[in-house]
């Protein structure tokens, strides 16, 4: 009889401690939720940036979420009374949740949010001078910045879009792009050839730069500079711009052939391109519309599209050498 009693009251027991940990069950779940849904997009200010009236010098760092789970990041500065403190435009990978990582001259670096702030530091505390390297003078990207509502003073803040330094057998590429007279202004300077070392200029007013890389895509010992580009609105169109290397002397453009005009491959392209080197190939990859499809909601595969370095009859181009769909 009393082993009976003692399993009801245990049974009792198990039941009541049950039914109270429910609401911290509830508790725990929505706080989950809470922090699966952060917003991370967005601009981040250091401390200085609420005394900038008074002359106070500050850097400001700009998010944007892609639909690869990955983050642009872009970091400008006060330009408007000397030159600007810190320049990188990068992208991040997520590696765990609100938690970033991003590659920069082969040091890792993280970038951390939460509901208020965002802090920059590098993932083997040993690598703490990459941080430095894109700041002048004694400045570093590392610490915490503020979330800030409103967009960065438009009176202050660097105009330079995008700005990128490539380097690969003895060659190497200066890119910056800088809005102006309401116009995108793209700059490539090479530096490093035995001949002509000029400046390129290309108008791409309505597109925006998303990366750029370095790569000897057809193995003659001189590197290939490839810049990818997004056109303006829902579509994000994408577009490379890319220069060969003719014998360590100078520069020619690559011609890249559109998609659009290119009926085997443009069934059910409604743009959103994404771009990237794989090993000494170009690969162009985006989703496949099907008939009804909104733009933010494509419903067909992926496809993927792989381009080689070839000699055309006036100058080099990027060749179709695979494609596959998944």
């Amino acid at each position: 009889m009393y082993i009976i009693k003692s399993i009801v009251v245990s049974g009792f027991f198990l039941l009541t401690l049950n039914s109270c940990n429910q609401p911290n069950s509830k508790i725990q779940a929505k706080e989950t939720e809470t922090a699966a849904s952060l917003t991370i997009d967005g601009n981040y200010v250091t401390a200085d940036y609420d005394q900038r009236a008074e002359g106070f010098d500050w850097v400001g760092v700009t998010i944007k979420s892609e639909q690869d789970s990955s983050i642009t990041i872009q970091v400008r500065s006060r330009a408007d009374k000397k030159k600007p403190t810190c320049t990188l435009d990068a992208k991040a990978t997520k590696t765990a949740e609100n938690i970033y990582r991003a590659t920069l001259e082969g040091k890792a670096v993280l970038f951390t949010f939460d509901a208020t702030s965002l802090t920059i530091t590098p993932e083997n505390p040993a690598d703490a001078a990459i941080l430095k390297f894109y700041c002048s003078g004694r400045g570093s990207l590392a610490g915490t910045y503020k979330k800030n509502a409103e967009a960065l003073d438009p009176m202050q803040i660097d105009k330079t879009s995008y700005q990128k330094t490539l380097s690969l057998q003895g060659i190497t590429f200066y890119i910056q792009s800088i809005k102006k007279a309401g116009k995108e202004q793209l700059s490539i300077t090479p530096a490093g050839l035995s001949v002509d070392n000029k400046m390129l200029n290309h108008d791409i007013t309505g597109e925006t730069i998303i990366n750029a890389e370095i790569e000897d895509m057809n193995q003659d010992g001189y590197p290939e500079l490839l810049i990818y580009t997004q056109s303006h609105g829902s579509g994000s169109y994408g577009n490379v711009i890319a220069y060969s290397v003719n014998n360590g002397e100078s520069i020619s453009q690559i011609f890249f052939p559109p998609v659009s005009e290119n009926s085997k491959i443009n069934q059910g392209y409604e743009g959103h391109d994404e771009f990237a080197m794989i090993e000494s190939t170009l690969a162009q990859r985006f989703p496949i519309y099907k008939e009804g499809d909104t733009n933010a909601q494509p419903t067909g595969k992926t496809r993927q599209i792989e381009y080689e370095l070839k000699d055309g009859e006036s100058s080099r181009k990027l060749v179709i050498k695979k494609v596959s769909e998944f």
